[in-house]
């Protein structure tokens, strides 16, 4: 989890260019390169600051505004010419969620969301780099505790993930295609393993028959 955790050096970048907007410190910056303001030529109004970080020429940061209000800060850590972090920001400056890419190919392909206190809650991943969500993360005290996705890419869940600290406890797997999961893997922590079935799809699991084992995925 940690390319997704929030990074305090971007972060205290983004403070350092929104503090610029509005001190005498954003015309002096401006002069030796490190941060280019850009204005609406008709109002006036602050639309984009383009930023140096660490001095050396290449543009790697670049905060699109609205006034004195950062909406969205996207990044070009390693100068590769390509996008690879995304700040979404709220109305009131609070951090919504951070977009990757882990192709490292300009495109969003994952999603972080922090919960209160600024630890991750979600990740989103589009497992198949098509923009679309296929897999949810859940965190808790900065651990996995669950997840679900779309394997057969119908645009439904169909497979849900538990787990037990660093161990995963159970996977289900709807093969009905029913909306609810009808075989689960129960995993013991001395490395067992049993399926169970709900055969009658009401949330009711059972010892698997036999014949049903070799089925599932």
């Amino acid at each position: 989890m940690a390319e997704y955790q929030t990074n305090s050096a971007i972060r205290l970048t983004s403070c350092i260019v929104l503090a610029c907007v509005v001190s005498a410190g954003c015309q002096r910056r401006s002069e030796n390169r490190r941060i280019e303001p850009v204005y609406d030529p008709k109002t006036g109004k602050l639309q984009l600051l383009k930023y140096d970080s660490n001095g050396n020429g290449v543009i790697d940061t670049w905060s699109y505004m609205d006034g004195a209000r950062a909406v969205r800060i996207d990044i070009d850590g390693d100068e590769d010419g390509k996008i690879e972090r995304w700040e979404y920001y709220g109305r009131t400056q609070k951090l919504e969620k951070v977009g990757f890419s882990r192709a490292k190919d300009g495109k969003e392909d994952a999603w972080s969301y922090p919960g209160a206190g600024g630890a991750i809650e979600r990740i989103e991943l589009s497992t198949r780099g098509d923009g679309k969500v296929s897999r949810v993360e859940h965190f808790k005290a900065d651990r996995l505790v669950a997840a679900e996705e779309d394997s057969d890419r119908d645009s439904k869940i169909d497979k849900w993930e538990i787990y037990d600290g660093e161990r995963l406890a159970s996977v289900a797997f709807d093969t009905q295609h029913r909306g609810t999961a009808d075989r689960r893997l129960i995993y013991g922590s001395n490395g067992s393993a049993r399926l169970e079935v709900d055969l009658a799809g009401d949330g009711h699991f059972t010892a698997a028959p036999e014949a049903a084992r070799g089925r599932t995925r």
